[in-house]
């Protein structure tokens, strides 16, 4: 404990750098986020009003604010377990002794190592609606009719997942790789003299021992999901319709476009909480499924 305070002007010296640039970028915009909520400044004049909750009771009579925050929870929930889903077999996979293996491994990394933005106009032209579409052209080749991927209001949101999916899928499956890495030999060992076969293996002890993993990786693509922005613009541009609109992209929309930085404040301070919140009680639950597992 005297040692502890003995240095701890030092870790202080070194931790008053950070924290500035931290208030600086963060701590202060949400601060004043929150004040301009309570206005009607368009971004450019110093005079402005406070108009109260006027934005926030705004927000839920708009049509495409709706959609989104709908879009939102939907690509929320849907791209964090599909991820996970494939993650998990793709670690499993390339845990094994294969030739290749560490080629193996940075080829499935790979795709989350480009922009987003780059990756959604690459996808773009591989989902074009005319017989020069990568896919279309598969599709051509079997006798099939080409399909407008990005142009039905469905198909459009789960053709963004499938990207979404693809580019993290990668970079998600190294998280579990390294926790599978630290697993001891000696509980497979067991398992194989006990007679437990693949399946029994992996529900009865690799799973489980993936929790920390799990609560990682899923938080971390939760966020992710629920910020997202470059891909939908790259791709859809928000449509059809509103069927692709995301919060980040009406409140950027609103802000720098429309110059409404009150009602787009309003929204940002909304969004902050959704994700707090969402990311929050993810959190709890996987504690909770680690907690139970030990």
């Amino acid at each position: 404990m005297f040692l502890r305070r003995k240095y701890l002007g030092t870790y202080l010296i070194f931790l008053l750098p950070a924290l500035i640039v931290f208030t600086i970028v963060r701590i202060i915009p949400l601060v004043l986020s929150v004040r301009y909520s309570f206005t009607n400044w368009d971004g450019i004049s110093k005079a402005y009003d406070f108009v109260g909750l006027q934005n926030y009771k705004e927000l839920f009579s708009d049509t495409s604010i709706a959609a989104s925050i709908r879009n939102t929870f939907f690509f929320g929930v849907f791209n964090p377990l599909l991820v996970t889903v494939l993650a998990i077999p793709i670690a499993l996979i390339l845990n094994q002794a294969m030739p290749f293996r560490n080629f193996a491994r940075m080829s499935f990394f790979f795709p989350s190592v480009p922009s987003a933005l780059i990756l959604g106009y690459l996808w773009l032209f591989i989902f074009d609606p005319t017989d020069s579409g990568v896919l279309n052209r598969v599709l051509g080749s079997l006798g099939l009719y080409p399909i407008a991927w990005l142009a039905q209001k469905h198909l459009a949101m789960w053709s963004l997942i499938a990207v979404s999916v693809w580019k993290s899928a990668g970079w998600h499956a190294c998280i579990y790789l390294a926790n599978l890495q630290i697993i001891p030999k000696d509980y497979y060992e067991a398992a194989m003299i006990d007679g437990a076969n693949g399946w029994q293996k992996f529900r009865r002890i690799t799973f489980p021992l993936l929790a920390p993993a799990v609560s990682i990786s899923v938080t971390l693509i939760l966020i992710d999901s629920l910020k997202i922005y470059e891909l939908p613009f790259a791709l859809t541009k928000g449509g059809p319709g509103y069927a692709t609109t995301f919060l980040t992209q009406i409140i950027i929309q609103t802000g720098v476009f429309d110059r409404m930085i009150g009602r787009a404040s309003a929204l940002s301070v909304v969004f902050v909480v959704i994700i707090f919140a969402a990311a929050a009680l993810q959190l709890a639950l996987l504690r909770r499924r680690e907690e139970n597992i030990q």
